[in-house]
């Protein structure tokens, strides 16, 4: 029997827009050939799940190819590091032996300077390099935005089927499996997919509990029936302000598109129904004050979901902070920020050292001014680790932790995604010995916090993920669309597409 040669890539990354300051190829960790599968068969992402299967079939043969990962989310990718990342990505393909398939790993809320549609764009260049009959699979995170390009130049799309992320490495599973059933002739792919006019954020989409959950079900079992191959929904990255910004429903059948058709508009329809209740009940920093002023036992969660790193928000928010100082609160209080100026002043002082410095409003100036502290170094270190959640190698850049008066500042001098307790374990501090902590992510696996925490209050602070959208000024996005816009109407309406390869 001959053996399948099956090629893995990579290109993810995340972005607000409305995060000024622009991300580069520094952002990235970049991995090429026998690296990549060496790295990624060591933790739970998608790519350890993929190669989890194809390292079961004996006749599977993996080709890695080339891995760009963002370290963390950031600010649209400046225009000559994507013109890099897409030339080094492109140059793997073209470099590559031929291959019988593809699986590609990518997240779906990219955007830079020039290209709005990054991930469409590789896809369409690869399909010219490998031609008409390679199977590709893709992989994408369900805040991607599911452009043409993307299912026109892929065979099938696959997406996670939880938030908060719990399913990285199962979705790559079942990329895997379904690359490997269309290799095998056994399966022809045809997607329907539904455009919602709708950005949503809010309680209501986590999977397990929320009414979203309700349209994710939906597609499981779509995907899980009879002819079905793939199926799940996009609410996008709000703070992705590209044109193709909104929710999309698809489903991917076994050449059946009038099944495709029907389950993905039921998946919309039943979306639509709740969408005025996805969105999140914020409360001012003058209110949240008060609230923490008169809470009693236990540890207070401040969610700063408007300067989540892991949305693209550029981390250097000191809004909670000089809140809480004015409104002269002094319970013990954890909080993240990323100031590089900061840490080089405390890394100067050394352990124990005074340093007398500014803190935040070094990357989003307009959005924070700069608040002069006096603090003391505790902790210094190079703010490499494992993360809680898979075990991914993250880095915050140098980083300290200050004392300042009741407050424990842990500053990195890059930003780092913090939708776990990670970044703090790893600088010796653990948020149950606290009476407050800011958390920058809108949501975290409930044990992180929720389960917990005597309270969470998420905060209407300003920043460049903030749920409040239409704060943020959106000016590339279809119009309308709930909820920047009134009186929005939804007619769900499936486009087909469907790729002619044959496959022997």
């Amino acid at each position: 029997m001959k053996r399948l040669k099956i090629l893995i890539a990579e290109c993810k990354q995340e972005v607000s827009t409305f995060n000024p300051h622009l991300s580069g190829y520094g952002d990235f960790r970049i991995r090429r050939g026998t690296e990549l599968l060496d790295y990624h068969r060591t933790v739970r992402n998608e790519i350890g799940g993929a190669a989890s299967v194809f390292d079961q079939n004996s006749q599977v043969e993996l080709v890695p190819a080339y891995s760009a990962c963002f370290i963390t989310s950031g600010g649209t990718l400046a225009r000559n590091d994507w013109q890099r990342i897409a030339g080094e990505f492109l140059d793997s393909i073209k470099n590559a032996p031929p291959v019988d398939g593809v699986y590609f790993c990518m997240h779906g809320a990219m955007a830079s300077q020039e290209e709005l549609d990054p991930e469409g764009y590789l896809l369409a260049e690869s399909r010219k390099i490998l031609g008409e009959d390679i199977p590709m699979v893709v992989s994408l995170d369900l805040h991607g935005i599911l452009t043409d390009r993307m299912i026109e130049h892929s065979d099938a799309i696959v997406a996670y089927h939880t938030y908060p992320h719990v399913d990285f490495f199962e979705t790559g599973q079942r990329a895997a499996r379904l690359l490997l059933r269309i290799l095998a002739g056994e399966v022809r792919p045809v997607t329907a997919r539904v455009p919602i006019p709708a950005l949503v954020r809010g309680d209501e989409l986590i999977t397990a509990t929320g009414l979203f959950g309700q349209s994710i079900r939906l597609a499981q079992s779509a995907e899980q029936g009879r002819h079905g191959l793939s199926a799940g929904m996009f609410i996008g990255n709000p703070f992705t302000d590209v044109p193709a910004l909104q929710t999309y429903s698809f489903v991917v059948t076994d050449n059946d598109p009038q099944l495709a058709e029907r389950e993905a508009i039921r998946i919309a329809e039943t979306f639509w129904d709740h969408h005025e209740r996805m969105q999140v009940e914020l409360v001012s920093l003058e209110h949240m004050a008060a609230q923490l002023l008169a809470q009693g036992q236990g540890t207070v969660a401040l969610v700063d979901a408007a300067d989540a790193t892991s949305s693209g928000a550029s981390g250097d928010s000191n809004a909670i902070l000089r809140t809480l100082i004015q409104t002269g609160y002094r319970g013990k209080t954890l909080i993240p920020i990323v100031d590089a100026a900061a840490v080089k002043l405390a890394f100067a002082a050394g352990v124990g050292g005074i340093i007398e410095t500014t803190l935040g409003g070094t990357l989003d100036p307009k959005r924070f001014q700069p608040l002069t502290i006096r603090g003391k170094v505790r902790i210094l270190s190079d703010g490499r680790f494992r993360s809680e959640s898979f075990g991914e190698e993250w880095e915050a850049g140098l980083s300290a932790v200050l004392e300042y008066d009741n407050f424990t500042l842990v500053v990195s001098s890059r930003a780092v995604s913090l939708y776990d307790r990670s970044f703090f374990y790893a600088h010796g501090q653990n948020p149950k010995n606290f009476q407050a902590v800011v958390v920058k992510s809108p949501h975290c696996q409930h044990h992180m916090y929720s389960d917990w925490c005597a309270k969470m209050i998420h905060v209407d602070a300003p920043g460049s993920s903030s749920a409040n959208l239409a704060y943020l000024g959106h000016t590339r996005c279809s119009r309308p669309i709930f909820p920047l816009d009134q009186d929005v109407s939804f007619q769900p309406q499936a486009r087909i597409f469907r790729r002619g390869f044959q496959h022997s």
